[in-house]
């Protein structure tokens, strides 16, 4: 049994004898063991046998710990790292939001941009005053307006065309049966596609007097198809007032000098007679390159082009092209002649007609007795002989006429007009 005495106590060899009780020698190797334990974790690379001779079973599972602890570690480092950086790009995510918004404000207010001067001296207490002036000029506020959607060019052959039509004339038509199958027919008879933009901007040109049946009839079969076609439209009835003699040339001249009065952006032309309803939508009612002869194949002639130089019953010219030709003739009163003479300027002008495929050109013609005052023309066959005569001073440039009323009906617009009456004689070619 061990005493405690005042003279200095043994070294470690002299206690660890083989007096010494058991144990306290298990416990001093508990010690040991732990504190080899601490070396292995603060330096794994080392080995840690036992300091009184025993194995160090437990340096293996503490290099693993230590090892352990060391991943733990780096992984929670590589963690605030991460951390770091995502606070960095909010960060400055943020900060360009705030300076965008400051920009748009700035642009919202150039004169107090311009002027700061100007703009810090007005009194905000009173709702009615006003800055002194500061001799320099206002910059009006850039304050943006509501967008407009871009829409797409109309394609070439629009996706909604039928192909060959079933044309009747004995169903009755009435007007408002007709408005009610074009509700997107505006007032005047003008329409514009929804989706797209054309490329052109076409005035419909009828000549016309006693025709309501005819008119009702055309307006249901074509508008429809104007439609498909994906044309921006208008539809004009040149009524020609009173009962003297008919002129449909003169007619036309007219109908195209009053549709360019209402809208200047006009560039196609059709001239179409009220009696002509085409058998197909793929005749395209557009204006090309060169001057285009669309009713080609009637039924009235069997389906057939009736001879080579024929330009009837519905045709199309641009402006640059009807100006080219000085328009139509005035001076065909009466039945016949004058397409023919149109014929004549468009290839005496160094033009050429373009026609559809026959199978495509095809048209009905309402049947109907000869109109009252439009019997043929005895003068027709020597005027036409002339038209390179009379090209030059008789056409859009010469016409003269009295417009009487201007009807904007829900379908197409009405224009009343006095063309004059016929000369008592001829004139010389």
């Amino acid at each position: 049994m061990l005493r405690a005495t005042s003279q200095p106590g043994p070294s470690w060899p002299g206690l660890l004898s083989s007096e010494t009780s058991p144990w306290l020698l298990e416990g001093l190797n508990e010690v040991m063991s732990m504190k080899c334990s601490c070396i292995v974790a603060t330096q794994p690379a080392a080995g840690c046998p036992g300091p009184l001779g025993r194995p160090a079973a437990a340096c293996g599972m503490s290099r693993l710990l230590g090892g352990t602890l060391e991943r733990v570690c780096k992984a929670v480092l590589l963690l605030c790292l991460l951390h770091f950086l995502v606070a960095v790009i909010l960060y400055f995510d943020v900060y360009a939001q705030h300076l965008a918004f400051f920009s748009r404000f700035s642009a919202r207010s150039p004169a107090r941009v311009l002027h700061p001067a100007a703009s810090s001296s007005t009194n905000c207490s009173r709702p009615n005053a006003t800055a002194p002036s500061s001799g320099l000029p206002e910059v009006p506020s850039a304050r943006p307006g509501p967008t407009v959607p871009v829409l797409p060019p109309c394609p070439d052959l629009p996706p909604g065309l039928v192909g060959r039509l079933l044309i009747e004339f004995t169903s009755p038509m009435p007007l408002e049966r007709v408005q009610r199958e074009n509700p997107g027919v505006l007032l005047g008879g003008r329409y514009t596609p929804p989706d797209c933009t054309p490329a052109q901007t076409v005035a419909v040109i009828i000549p016309f007097r006693h025709r309501e049946h005819h008119l009702r009839y055309w307006l249901h079969y074509l508008h429809p198809i104007l439609r498909r076609q994906r044309l921006r439209y208008g539809i004009y009835v040149i009524n020609q007032h009173g009962e003297d003699t008919f002129n449909r040339a003169k007619l036309l001249n007219v109908g195209f000098l009053e549709a360019l009065k209402e809208d200047a952006a006009y560039d196609c032309f059709i001239f179409s007679d009220v009696d002509l309803v085409p058998m197909d939508d793929r005749n395209l009612y557009r204006c090309g390159d060169q001057p285009r002869h669309f009713a080609i194949a009637m039924d009235k002639f069997g389906f057939r082009l009736p001879y080579a130089g024929y330009f009837g019953g519905v045709s199309g010219l641009s402006k640059a092209q009807f100006l080219r030709i000085n328009g139509f003739p005035n001076e065909y009163w009466g039945w016949g002649g004058e397409d023919d003479d149109i014929f004549n300027r468009i290839s005496l002008t160094g033009m050429k007609i373009s026609r559809p495929d026959i199978r495509i050109g095809r048209y009905r013609m309402i049947k109907h007795d000869r109109d009252k005052h439009n019997e043929p023309n005895p003068q027709r066959f020597t005027k036409i002989q002339n038209t390179k005569l009379t090209m030059k001073r008789d056409g859009i440039g010469s016409v003269r006429y009295q417009v009487l009323e201007v009807s904007r009906q829900p379908l197409f617009t009405n224009i009343t007009v006095d063309i004059g009456r016929p000369p008592s004689w001829p004139p010389r070619g």
